[in-house]
């Protein structure tokens, strides 16, 4: 199961990845992506639409590395029952917009036939984030370097049988 969790790591950051790198470049189309969702007051939009990014390229990093896995899979779950929430509450509102996960943004006239496959997608990596937090231990982390695991016993916890060498020694 860790090279399990090695894959869903690799899969979640690179997604983060990539939908943070495409849109740092162009902090305007993540503002206006953030404001076509038309969710949070405006005093917010330009906040968030700038840290997002930032956010998700950090994110990714730290789930590619496996670093502090449980923490990252715990925001990236949130992110995505956010995407989710989002992406559902525009198509019930009958707002034509590209999602904006990838960079761009704005009006889509063919958006509600995208609505499904982007739910579908982000319910996906939705439950890859949560194994990553139900086991975060995987393959080729960081945590398992920086924080090794404490329940691998050093000594030996064997009871002596009466008569074994072990016995003999400590006597």
């Amino acid at each position: 199961m860790k090279w399990f969790g090695l894959a869903a790591r690799l899969v979640v950051g690179g997604v983060w990845i990539v939908a943070g790198a495409l849109k740092l470049p162009d902090p305007a189309a993540s503002v206006r992506a953030v404001r076509a969702y038309d969710l949070l007051p405006e005093s917010m939009v330009p906040t968030v639409g700038h840290l997002l990014p930032v956010l998700e390229v950090v994110l990714g990093l730290c789930l590619v590395l496996g670093a502090l896995t449980r923490l990252a899979g715990v925001v990236s779950a949130l992110l995505f029952v956010a995407f989710i929430i989002g992406i559902a509450s525009v198509w019930s509102r009958g707002i034509r917009i590209e999602c904006g996960c990838f960079g761009g943004g704005g009006y889509d006239e063919n958006a509600t036939s995208a609505y499904p496959w982007e739910i579908a997608r982000d319910v996906g990596l939705l439950l890859l984030s949560a194994y990553l937090v139900w086991r975060p231990r995987t393959a080729l982390s960081a945590d398992a370097w920086i924080f090794p695991d404490s329940a691998t016993p050093t000594t030996p916890t064997t009871p002596s049988t009466p008569g074994s060498t072990t016995e003999r020694l400590e006597a």
